[in-house]
């Protein structure tokens, strides 16, 4: 059994010492309302919603205030209506959609909105509307509260069928169903109605936790999004089971004991992840997302705002098969084939990094060279339809792991890591387009077959990357950079085709970088500790811990990354950046 290392699976980001500046409980929050609304004849409170929230919860919670209750979802188009109108952004397909690009209020039906807003101008006294799409129907409000929920949380409520679709009364729906709409649909027209009104919030509720709302007002969350982009942090990691998944993480992060495994987990991926901010000894988690669409320029550089949009493009996560199984045998889409079919500008892209490895770990990567394209897919189809499994060792390369390798994977190139393996995966972030060809006839945790995406899949396999091409461009050496007293600065190879570059730090004394302008996401992947440092003092010293990844915003410029103590052995920053002639 390895010891646990000093991995920090909450990390918080210290924004004050003061724990007045957040109340929590229903209790403090109706206290704090109601110093807000007293002596005020007539006031109108938006309470808007992010999908997800327990709306009920917050009915409740409200009642307990006084004055009016307006629901805005009342005035939503019925489900059979919305169905309809998004029939075209999900399909049919059980996994894959479009990104819906509608504003909220194409949710709402014109009739009832203008019905609601003539109840909400004859009430009198106070009167709180709330729900999605509160701010939108009240229209003009005196006082506007932002109820907020984590990705994470959401899909947790979605499993326990807890929480359906906006406007959808579907909570008993599969919750792959559920995070499809979700994540296509309803997540996109909220996040671009939070950004709309994120200068004019007054207050802002963090609700993950049942019946204990956390509640800071609008300037200090605005306050804290704005240090936070200014200095090196870390966003809230989460691990999830899955088919394959392996021991590694629970054993040297100190996992539940109680998951079936932990097969990966999102270490830096800002679109799902969440940030924590401390106030003294309270603390207020928030999706991360935020300090991406209201701090682009500071968060990610100006050349990739340009070049992406508001849009992090850089992931890292965790991939464990160390005592599980190999994960699907899978391809990416092409950046012309994702565009043509799901309207994403650019495509996964990615590489395997190898944390940790057993002897007998592998990386299946491109294709044999006798590998027929015609008998393959009749191979894979037949195996999919019920026939003899697919043998992919008679097809695919299966290169040998240790730990400290570096394989790349651009888009179109078949792949997967075998079992045995802790893989930091380094990647774009085009959100979920991977396309699986062979399961190894397996069953998910729920008992039921994961979708196979044969046909998507097909189309974007490059047929010529085959062995003696991969072991040139993909299982590339690694290459000196630069090197100095205590450091060295290695280049690991990823292929040309793919926007990324990394690099690997080896130090037993301080190694300077440098943003340059542009985002950095850095990940420790060899020693005990390391400690971020500003050379002019900029930020306050930061502490990272073996295998935590962390971001260091673009317009940090010049840091230092040294030992925590003299080291005996050296340690090791993996680095990734978007090249500079990809921007």
């Amino acid at each position: 059994m390895a010891r646990p290392t000093s991995y920090d699976k909450q990390p918080t980001i210290a924004i004050s010492s003061d724990s007045s500046l957040c109340q929590i409980g229903w209790a403090e929050w109706i206290a704090l309302l109601q110093a807000q609304l007293a002596g005020k004849a007539r006031v109108v409170v938006a309470v808007e919603c992010y999908p997800g929230v327990d709306i009920e919860e917050m009915r409740t919670g409200l009642t307990a205030c006084g004055g009016s209750l307006l629901s805005a979802e009342s005035a939503l188009k019925t489900p059979e209506e919305l169905d309809a109108m998004l029939a075209p952004w999900l399909g049919d397909d059980p996994v894959f959609g479009r990104m819906h690009p509608w504003p909220l209020a194409e949710f709402f039906d014109a009739e009832k909105t203008s019905a609601l807003r003539r109840q909400i101008a004859a009430a009198q006294g106070v009167v709180f509307v709330y729900g999605t799409g509160a701010a939108y129907v009240a229209e003009r409000w005196d006082m506007l509260l932002y109820c907020d929920v984590v990705r994470w949380e959401i899909q947790q409520r979605q499993r326990a069928h807890r929480s359906g679709n906006l406007g959808a009364n579907n909570s008993a729906a599969s919750p792959a169903a559920l995070y499809k709409r979700a994540f296509f649909v309803d997540w996109r027209a909220a996040d671009a109605e939070k950004h709309r009104l994120h200068a004019k919030l007054d207050f802002y509720i963090d609700t993950n936790l049942p019946n204990q709302p956390k509640i800071i007002t609008g300037s200090v969350y605005r306050a804290a999004l704005a240090q936070t982009v200014r200095r090196p942090f870390r966003v809230v990691p989460f691990f999830d089971p899955g088919p394959w998944g392996g021991e590694w993480m629970r054993q040297h992060f100190d996992l539940s004991p109680d998951a079936p495994n932990f097969a990966w987990c999102f270490d830096c991926v800002p679109e799902e992840n969440s940030v924590r901010f401390g106030f003294g000894d309270r603390d207020v988690e928030a999706p991360s997302l935020a300090l991406v669409h209201e701090h682009p320029q500071e968060l990610l550089g100006a050349e990739i705002v340009r070049r992406f949009g508001a849009e992090f493009p850089i992931r890292f996560d965790f991939l464990d098969t160390v005592g599980g199984g190999n994960l699907s045998l899978q391809v990416h889409p092409l950046r012309s084939y994702i565009a043509e079919h799901f309207g994403m500008p650019y495509t996964q892209d990615e590489s395997y990094y190898l944390l940790d490895a057993e002897p007998d770990a592998v990386v299946y990567l491109g294709l044999k060279p006798d590998a027929d394209a015609e008998q393959m897919r009749m191979e894979l189809e037949s195996a999919q339809a019920g026939g003899p499994p697919f043998a992919a060792e008679k097809y695919i390369n299966a290169w040998p792991a240790k730990k400290h390798d570096h394989f790349s994977i651009p888009a179109g190139t078949i792949h997967c890591s075998g079992r045995n393996s802790m893989v930091l995966e380094i990647s774009a972030t085009p959100y979920i387009f991977t396309f699986k060809l062979w399961d190894w006839a397996r069953l998910g945790l729920n008992g039921l077959p994961r979708p196979i995406h044969l046909q998507h899949g097909l189309a974007n396999i490059q047929w010529d990357r085959k062995t003696d091409w991969v072991r040139q461009n993909l299982v590339t050496p690694v290459r000196l950079v630069a090197a100095g007293p205590g450091w060295r600065e290695e280049s690991t190879g990823l292929h040309e085709l793919e926007f990324l570059e990394t690099r690997r730090h080896w130090f037993t004394a301080p190694v300077e970088h440098d943003t340059a302008g542009t985002l950095n996401v850095l990940n420790l992947v060899e020693g005990e500790e390391a400690i971020v440092e500003s050379p002019t003092g900029a930020f306050e010293p930061f502490v990272v811990h073996y295998a935590e990844t962390f971001i260091v915003p673009a317009c940090v410029g010049r840091y230092r990354i040294a030992p925590t103590r003299p080291a005996d052995r050296p340690l090791a920053t993996m680095k990734a950046y978007v090249r500079p002639e990809h921007l």
